[in-house]
């Protein structure tokens, strides 16, 4: 999963760095791993700075200064299985042709595959593990394909039918070709979401704005936001600064993924027509009443719990209106650090585990004595649940019952949430009651799907399905043969690489001559010694 941003100002004197860095920060949640951005000045000439760790790890003051040109494109990346290293920080560019610059957040079923056709077909080097490296060079020899000196927008909607045809799995994806104008596109299930949004200035001239979710661009003064539809594509050139919308290929299916607003997305984003907020809040009312059953009615719940507990932050919103469909006392019984960032990315067990215990404490004068309901959005590898518990009955906790507003989670998520091997995951092959027993709870109530899928649906007029093959195993495009295995030895690579890094013994990106390898700069992406 990964925070995607690009802008394309009316003023061609004006920069746009500041903006697409102040955009980012409204999506650090989609991606804590990597940052980046690439601009496009004076004929056509790029201008970059991207690398390892959160936008206050890669930018500051000086930097955004070398980032000149009115046109530019951001990315955040979450670490995905392929992407570990420096050299694989977004957004990705390639010279031949005309320069490209692209953004991608998702995933590929079909990366080996295409690692071989790029390779034996169309001889492309590819330099990374990172299937959006993979996405950008299909695009980039589809436009070759055109053989002109300067292509115009009916040849980059022919390239983009060709990357819709090669490339399986999710994508969304902005762009922009050097001094020719900004691109976004999305799969043909809508897996990943994407959208577009206009700014009117004060002289009436229009800016042009895409991100991941719309709360970057709300913030950034859209009044006009809109969700691209899975199969298209927008192109805004900057001799007209007017959007062409167009349905590249036939819309397979409309579903996004649920975990968006399971987990993932702000509560204060719309996805897809679906407030993020107000599904969060359906899933409370839908595990409330699935509680009560489990209890065998409210008196025997109500005996049996005191306190509903959220784990913040995501889980807020859903226990919060759980707790009063069912009349339980909501109590803030963990305080948050707000400097440690999400756990479940975090790159390993022993990390995750110490990064809880940092990132929330239990007050005692909520916990003691009490029977707690704890509230959670998910479960994942029970890493965080079983601390939680743990600190819970260290507060004095009689009895701890964890509810989990998604279903148990038993299989891989192959569309950007690098979440775990599937044999990491708790619920593998586990029952629900040898899943409290992992985690060290009383009990363990989960979501049921049909309640999760509705929770959402209803928000909506037009989505009604959903990406679920984490919980199922049946996913929307399939799994091509060997992919899953694929992942699990990507993942087994990425794993000795962080430990090399972590060690101090690989930094091969060290521009800044720091010794900590965190940010590449690159004025015009030729000439990075004279900006150091």
């Amino acid at each position: 999963m990964c925070g995607l941003s690009g802008i394309l100002l009316a003023d061609q004197a004006a920069m746009c760095a500041s903006q697409l860095l102040e955009s980012l920060h409204f999506l650090q949640h989609r991606g804590q791993d990597a940052a980046g951005i690439v601009t496009c000045g004076p004929r056509g000439r790029l201008y970059q700075c991207k690398g390892n760790g959160m936008i206050r790890d890669v930018f500051n003051e000086q930097r955004l200064v070398g980032l000149i040109g009115n046109m530019g494109v951001g990315h955040l990346r979450y670490p995905t299985a392929g992407s570990s290293a420096n050299a694989e920080a977004q957004p990705f560019y390639v010279n031949s042709p005309y320069g490209i610059v692209l953004s991608h957040n998702g995933n590929l079923i079909n990366a080996p595959a295409l690692k071989r056709y790029l390779d034996q077909d169309v001889h492309r080097h590819i330099n990374t593990d990172s299937d959006s490296e993979l996405l950008l060079n299909v695009f980039a020899s589809e436009l070759e394909k055109t053989n002109k000196v300067r292509v115009n927008e009916e040849d980059v909607f022919t390239a983009l039918a060709g990357v819709f045809r090669e490339c399986r799995g999710a994508f969304s994806c902005v762009g922009m070709l050097a001094g020719f104008g900004l691109i976004g596109f999305r799969d043909a299930n809508g897996i990943r979401p994407l959208v577009i949004g206009e700014r009117v200035n004060a002289d009436g001239t229009v800016d042009q704005l895409m991100a991941s979710e719309s709360v970057a661009l709300k913030a950034l003064g859209c009044k006009s936001v809109k969700d691209l539809l899975p199969g298209q594509a927008v192109i805004v050139p900057k001799a007209t600064m007017k959007p062409i919308i167009r349905q590249v290929v036939p819309m397979l299916s409309y579903t996004p993924d649920i975990f968006e607003y399971v987990y993932f997305a702000r509560p204060d984003s719309v996805i897809d027509g679906i407030s993020v907020y107000r599904s969060r809040l359906a899933m409370g009312d839908k595990l409330a009443a699935y509680i009560v059953k489990r209890f065998g009615g409210i008196e025997n719940l109500k005996k049996a719990v005191d306190v509903v507990v959220p784990v913040p932050d995501t889980s807020r919103n859903a226990a919060l209106q759980l707790s009063f469909t069912l009349g339980l006392t909501y109590r803030e019984g963990f305080v948050k650090n707000r400097y440690v960032g999400r756990t479940f990315i975090m790159p390993d067990q022993q990390a995750r585990r110490s990064s809880v215990r940092t990132k929330l404490n239990a007050m005692e004068l909520e916990f003691e004595g009490r029977n707690v309901l704890i509230v959670d959005d998910s479960i994942v590898r029970g890493t965080t649940s079983k601390e939680i518990v743990q600190m819970a009955r260290e507060a004095g906790a009689k009895n701890v019952y964890v509810a989990s507003c998604a279903p148990p989670i038993r299989h891989n998520h192959i569309y950007g949430i690098d979440l775990a091997d599937t044999k990491e995951l708790v619920a593998y092959s586990r029952t629900e009651a040898e899943i409290a027993s992992a985690i060290g709870a009383d009990d363990v109530i989960y979501q049921t799907l049909p309640d999760l899928i509705a929770a959402c649906a209803e928000e909506s007029g037009h989505v009604k399905e959903f990406e679920v093959g984490v919980f199922t195993g049946e996913y929307v495009t399939g799994v091509e043969n060997g992919y899953l295995e694929h992942l699990e030895e990507i993942r087994f690579q990425n794993a000795r690489l962080k430990k090399l890094e972590k060690s101090g013994k690989s930094f091969p990106f060290d521009v800044n001559g720091d010794g900590e390898g965190k940010a590449e700069v690159d004025i015009g992406l030729y000439n990075t010694a004279d900006y150091r």
